[in-house]
C-alpha cells in the first residue's frame, strides 16, 4: 500500500522573517563552533593534566620503592 504524497506547504514567512531566521541560524552555528573549539581546548588541557599526574605518580612509586629498599637494608 502506498501513502498519498504530501503537498508542499506554502511559506507564510515574510522576506524579513526569513532573513532574520537565517541570521539567527548563522549565530547559532557560530556559537556551536565556539563551544566545540572550547571543548577541544578543555580536552587538550585535561590530557596534559592527566600526563602530569601520571608522571608524578610514577615518580612517587620510584621514590617509595627506593625508600622501601633502604628500610629493608636497615632492618637486615
Amino acid at each position: 500500500m502506498s501513502t498519498p504524497g504530501k503537498k508542499p506547504e506554502i511559506s507564510s514567512m515574510t522576506y524579513e522573517e526569513e532573513e532574520e531566521m537565517k541570521h539567527d541560524i548563522a549565530k547559532i552555528r557560530d556559537q556551536v563552533q565556539q563551544v566545540s573549539l572550547a571543548q577541544k581546548g578543555t580536552e587538550a588541557k585535561m590530557d596534559c593534566l592527566k600526563k602530569d599526574v601520571e608522571a608524578k605518580m610514577d615518580d612517587l612509586k620510584t621514590e617509595l620503592k627506593t625508600d622501601m629498599n633502604e628500610l629493608k637494608k636497615l632492618l637486615e
